[in-house]
């Protein structure tokens, strides 16, 4: 655990020494608090406060911004060859994988934690379900690991960052959108595999206050998968 600790600190420090991690807190504070007010204005004038506006523009905010941020981690390293470096000190594989998904899922749960002045100020305005507030909380930093993963898979396959990047997309898009897409055109079993699938069912199951353990292995099982993935590749690039 140290060793993956480590690992962290390192990458978050880089996020920080290259402001990434103000540009991208930052875009997403701008982009999420403006849609947000925007979206949920009937606030104002309903007494029934919500942030299933804010939960929905984060969804969205977040899928560009993940690969964004995971692009580097590991196709960077490969590129400068700084990747062999690390793979001869006495840390395995798994603690740098784990290490640069802590990183960047710190990162992610800061630039939610400052948020909550969003959630402060709504459930002054009326009644709020807190339970749903903090589950949907809790959706978004499942999904946004989820993505992390996917993300430094992609970036162990190549040492270009945008084609790290377009990668994480095109594979995140068909969990975002296409599973969800097929399975309303399909029925039976298939139509149920393709719904289990889809990253959206899976969410809004969580934002709108139900924790069902299908979901936390849904979500469990493609952080795994993704993580299983890029330590695979770099013990083969070993």
């Amino acid at each position: 655990m140290k060793a993956i600790w480590t690992v962290a600190r390192r990458e978050l420090n880089s996020f920080f020494d290259s402001l990434l991690a103000y540009i991208m807190i930052v875009a997403f504070l701008g982009f999420s608090g403006f849609f947000t007010w925007i979206k949920g204005a009937d606030i104002f004038y309903v007494n029934q406060a919500s942030l299933q506006s804010f939960f929905g523009i984060a969804y969205w905010t977040l899928f560009f911004f993940i690969p964004a941020l995971t692009m580097r981690l590991i196709a960077e390293e490969r590129k400068t060859g700084t990747i062999e470096m690390l793979l001869t000190k006495p840390i395995s594989e798994w603690d740098i994988v784990a290490g640069k998904f802590l990183s960047t899922l710190l990162l992610i749960v800061v630039a939610l934690v400052l948020t909550l002045p969003y959630y402060i100020t709504i459930s002054t305005l009326g009644d709020i379900d807190h339970g749903a507030v903090w589950l949907g909380y809790l959706g978004l930093i499942l999904m946004s690991a989820a993505y992390i993963s996917i993300g430094i898979f992609t970036s162990s396959l190549t040492n270009n960052q945008i084609v790290a990047f377009l990668l994480a997309l095109f594979i995140g898009i068909f969990f975002h959108i296409i599973f969800d897409v097929v399975s309303s055109s399909l029925t039976s079993v298939s139509g149920g595999v393709f719904y289990y699938l889809s990253m959206s069912n899976h969410f809004e199951s969580i934002s709108r206050g139900v924790l069902d353990s299908k979901d936390l292995v849904y979500f469990c099982s493609i952080i795994f998968l993704g993580l299983f993935g890029a330590q695979m590749v770099l013990v083969k690039r070993k």
